[in-house]
């Protein structure tokens, strides 16, 4: 009982927050759809604010985060039901400049994990992107080509750049 102790109090400046954050909320009863039509895949990376950077605010646009902002099948998944039950009809796929996953090799993330864990992590596959610009034009085609994804959206990809905050196109 005492670890449980231990552990929860490494989340009370969080909970503070939260309720901080609950005393000011204002989106009960809020359905749940898009209201601005949008959904964002992107990287998980904690400096892309995937709402502000294209101006948009909660509950205005669905957001799937993974690492590199790649669009896998759990991805594809969400997009799906997006397009068809939560009002999205513009997806944007974002990757970002100076990702890890672009940056390091599968055998580089690899050692790295593994010796922060001080286990073998040979056996994990972290999908290292060796060509970022090629990996976001094949997940664009995967979302444009998809059976499932409601005729009429459009899709388009960007290159988040982390250092001065601006989109690059890329098709």
């Amino acid at each position: 009982m005492s670890e449980n102790v231990t552990a929860a109090k490494g989340f009370d400046d969080l909970l503070e927050a939260n309720q901080a954050y609950a005393d000011r909320f204002d989106m009960a009863g809020f359905d749940g759809i898009a209201q601005a039509g949008v959904a964002i895949v992107t990287c998980m990376d904690s400096r892309i604010d995937p709402l502000g950077l294209v101006g948009l605010k909660p509950g205005d646009a669905k957001i799937f985060r993974n690492p590199g902002g790649r669009v896998g099948s759990d991805a594809l998944e969400a997009l799906v039901l997006a397009t068809h039950l939560l009002n999205v009809d513009r997806i944007l796929v974002v990757p970002h400049t100076r990702c890890a996953m672009a940056s390091n090799s599968e055998a580089e993330l690899r050692e790295r994990v593994g010796a922060s864990a001080g286990k073998d992590a040979s056996w994990m596959t972290f999908h290292a992107i060796a060509d970022q610009e090629r990996a976001l034009r094949e997940d664009l085609a995967r979302v444009r080509t998809h059976p499932l994804i409601a005729e009429g959206v459009e899709v388009a990809g960007f290159v988040y750049d982390v250092d001065t905050g601006l989109l690059r196109r890329v098709d």
